[in-house]
């Protein structure tokens, strides 16, 4: 049965990967192009140690997000605010790390700190809303966008904006205390691109989300409150309390989502119009394209930074570069309709297993003797 679901755990990926390239195809072929160049030239833009950089680079927001969205998922509860928490989040460190001077590791602490905070209380707004009053997080979390947006332009205007720039709305530059170092080599082989040192704290994330959730008393009751809510209060857990503990967590690690941008890309070291501000819908996506699994999510934000780098050569062949955007909803969509696909395969699969074994289990039944003729 392990055999099984494991096969089951790679086709279903692999068939969305074939339908979204079928579909793409289909799209380039309509448009006028050949599929074949597009493709070819998409190779041609991440076959290099540069782009293999960028990509991950790019990768590292994508899955910090995907794990802040795939804990609200666990307990069936859909923090749609991931994006204005982490915007908030980085829009509130970048000006409060401008302001001070600090030594390196407490500076880049207190910055990391600042982020977490207003993340989490971002998050329990709507926590607190749907504990005690029932409000939907999805409607609550959408309208909490809005106003963290309007939020970040008003204190981008009045209160935080570098003076040095009149014209344009951003925090002031943080200090070379406040930025966190880059890798330019490798095991003595030198990188064409630096690779950002946040990268270390996704991985912790990913694997404290694994341990929490599968390996801890608290990821057992979070895991039954989203299953089974009814047979969660009579095992004594309190359902408010699960509600706001799990998505303070979530807009916790929401917080941190900007901090890679923000910290380690020298592009940016500020918070202004420039700042990616569209990570927490895209982890939304990953959070289902890798099944709330760390090593899933990981993989699906590898592959969705890959499809970002691979369609910036279209524009050099005269091939709309929206083929990337048709590439990753495809593939979206195809995964989740093939992971529903695989899944009910497998659990058939193992039903019948399981009736054949039962049946190759079971005694004979016992016979009667015939009586003796008279």
């Amino acid at each position: 049965m392990n055999r099984s679901r494991l096969l089951g755990g790679f086709a279903a990926p692999a068939l969305a990967a074939v339908a979204a390239i079928g579909v793409s195809s289909i799209a380039v072929w309509i448009s006028g192009n050949d599929p074949v160049t597009a493709f070819q030239a998409m190779w041609s833009q991440i076959d290099s140690t540069q782009s293999a950089t960028l990509i991950v680079n790019r990768a590292v927001p994508y899955y910090i997000a995907a794990i802040s969205v795939a804990i609200g998922f666990k307990m069936n509860l859909f923090n749609i605010g991931v994006n204005g928490q982490y915007v908030l989040a980085a829009m509130l460190a970048a000006a409060a790390g401008a302001a001070v001077d600090l030594p390196p590791v407490l500076h880049i602490a207190m910055i990391v700190v600042i982020a977490v905070v207003v993340g989490a209380t971002w998050a329990a707004i709507p926590a607190v809303l749907k504990a005690y009053r029932g409000v939907n997080e999805v409607i609550s979390t959408i309208m909490l966008n809005y106003v963290a947006t309007n939020l970040i332009a008003y204190l981008l205007t009045e209160h935080f904006r570098n003076p040095e720039q009149t014209n344009i709305r951003e925090t002031r530059v943080l200090p070379d205390s406040a930025r966190l170092p880059r890798l330019t080599s490798i095991f003595g082989v030198s990188l064409d691109q630096a690779l950002f040192l946040f990268l270390p704290v996704a991985i912790a994330l990913g694997i404290g989300y694994h341990v929490l959730l599968n390996r801890s008393r608290f990821g057992f009751d979070l895991r039954v409150s989203g299953e089974n809510p009814t047979a969660a209060r009579a095992a004594g857990i309190n359902p408010r309390k699960m509600i706001l503990v799990t998505m303070i967590m979530s807009g916790a690690i929401a917080g941190l989502v900007g901090l890679g941008p923000l910290i380690a890309d020298n592009t940016f070291y500020k918070y202004g119009d420039q700042f990616p501000t569209t990570f927490g819908f895209t982890g939304l996506s990953l959070a289902l394209l890798g099944r709330n699994h760390p090593v899933g999510m990981a993989a699906a934000a590898i592959v969705w930074a890959t499809i970002e780098r691979a369609t910036q050569a279209l524009a050099f062949v005269d091939i709309p570069q929206e083929i990337g955007v048709i590439l990753q909803g495809s593939f979206l969509l195809a995964a989740v309709i093939a992971y529903e696909v695989v899944r009910r395969i497998t659990n058939d699969a193992e039903t019948r297993a399981a009736a054949r074994q039962l049946g190759g289990d079971r005694p004979p039944p016992a016979t009667v003797p015939a009586e003796a003729p008279a």
